[in-house]
């Protein structure tokens, strides 16, 4: 029988997260150090132009997020995307694309615990990798607590970040209109001084919109969330519903001032946008307020990789697509073998970080455009569905519709395959896309498989008139 996996006999996991920890998971999942840091990438491909790619890419995002918020506010389901892909493709699509995230996120570990390390291993003057360690053992040690534990780190560290962000941007503000004295920096003309909006051409809009659909990744954490708070349907609609200004203002708010008021091609934007934006505006002390806020960025998100990753395979398992035992739950209703799994392996890979970097590149390749594909089957699944309910006349019972059914759906698709077919021109992606696409390929034929000597039928949710939660057919 198919099941809630977040309610199904064996244990259930416990509903510990507070509506205000859930509204801060969905604002910190979107802030990384792909902001902070990373941004620059963009930047340095599409000059002043990168505005646009990061509001195309913020439309996609929102598009495919109202997609997922109509399948789990119908049916809140701690395998999100994964649970909904296994009831409407099939048991090849959940198995395939649920390891695929799994995959993505345990990779995000290391990546998150060696800026962590380097960091404070420059400060205490220590190895990096001892303070790397360090970080990943404290924040799988929360992990393996109540899930209030995990909800309350996060709480604090997505309001650290939504503090730096509204601070930058204030003092942005103030330079680019001449309010901020001692400023080396004000107005707009690095929107256009430095060889014109688009010095690299449009195509490199679509070089920066790679880069800006990865610094989005995170949106979907709060579905998996929210199966553990107390009013999941509540909190996936107002945290969903707020994505639209979140990314407004989190992403393009900060790039705008950083493009207005540091040249795109300026050297010292390689060190990270907000820190070459503070210098310029003769903020004092800017690399070591960023090295701090870097810090909390890092832990956030290695703090979420740890917690989504484990929710993954814990998902993976009750439906009988990974080890039984990682479906089993803890006397404090924590998944803890999925947690001491999914950190495990995070490990093994900061360890392969340290000691073969060559393995480590090709690793981090094979998750290149998992974000994509994971967007596309999001696309897919929604449309499935809501075909299959107007089918059989069920549709009206949604709480939450995507706008303009079928139509911006399937749009939605059409744009993600041309990001696909983008990267598979640009001779850098190219490595990422082929191999992220040869691990997808392994993993369906290995779910193809799996369907064929254990059948599923995909069955709708059937939305009940009194909760909206969904009751599962047989498989």
């Amino acid at each position: 029988m198919a099941h809630d996996v977040s309610r199904s006999s064996g244990g259930a996991l416990t509903s510990g997260l507070k509506s205000r920890q859930i509204t801060m998971i969905s604002i910190g999942g979107v802030i990384g150090a792909g902001l902070f840091v990373g941004s620059s990438a963009a930047i340095a491909e599409a000059g002043p132009g990168v505005l646009l790619s990061f509001l195309i890419a913020a439309v996609l995002v929102v598009l495919v997020m109202k997609m997922l918020a109509e399948m789990a506010i119908a049916n809140p389901d701690t395998g999100s995307f994964s649970t909904y892909a296994d009831r409407a493709l099939g048991r090849w699509a959940g198995f395939s694309i649920g390891w695929l995230y799994w995959w993505f996120y345990v990779l995000a570990i290391p990546i998150e615990a060696i800026v962590a390390g380097k960091i404070i291993g420059s400060v205490l003057a220590i190895p990096s990798w001892l303070p790397a360690f360090a970080v990943v053992v404290l924040l799988a040690g929360t992990n393996l607590l109540a899930v209030r534990s995990y909800g309350e780190f996060e709480y604090w560290f997505a309001l650290l970040k939504v503090v730096a962000i509204v601070g930058f941007l204030a003092l942005g503000l103030a330079a680019i209109l001449g309010l901020l004295p001692g400023s080396g920096a004000s107005g707009l003309s690095g929107l256009w001084a430095h060889g014109g909006f688009l010095p690299n051409g449009g195509v490199s809009v679509l070089a920066g919109l790679l880069t800006a659909m990865f610094a989005f990744q995170g949106s979907e954490i709060v579905t998996i969330a929210a199966a553990e708070s107390e009013d999941p349907k509540r909190n996936i609609r107002k945290a969903i519903g707020a994505v639209v200004w979140r990314l407004a203002l989190f992403y393009i708010g900060s790039v705008f001032v950083v493009v207005a008021l540091v040249p795109w091609d300026a050297p010292e934007l390689a060190a990270g946008t907000y820190q070459a934006a503070l210098e310029r505006m003769n903020i004092p002390g800017a690399s070591a307020v960023m090295d701090l806020v870097v810090l909390v960025a890092v832990c956030s998100c290695l703090n979420s990789a740890i917690y989504t990753a484990s929710r993954m395979v814990f998902s993976l398992a009750r439906r009988g697509e990974a080890p039984r035992v990682l479906g089993t739950i803890g006397a404090n209703g924590t998944p803890r073998a999925a947690v001491l799994a999914s950190t495990g392996i995070g490990v093994v890979a900061v360890v392969v970080s340290y000691a073969v970097p060559g393995l480590f590149t090709y690793m981090l390749a094979s998750s290149g455009a998992i974000a994509l594909i994971m967007y596309l089957v999001i696309a897919a699944t929604q449309l499935a569905t809501r075909r299959a309910m107007r089918a059989r006349g069920t549709e009206s019972r949604l709480e939450s519709r995507m706008w303009a059914f079928p139509h911006l759906t399937v749009l939605t698709m059409v744009a993600i395959a041309g990001i696909l077919l983008t990267m598979a021109i640009l001779p850098g992606q190219r490595l990422e896309l082929s191999v992220s696409l040869g691990l997808a390929a392994v993993l369906v034929v290995v779910g193809i498989v799996i369907q064929r000597r254990s059948p599923a039928v995909p069955v709708e949710p059937r939305v009940s008139a009194g909760t909206g939660l969904a009751r599962k057919g047989p498989r």
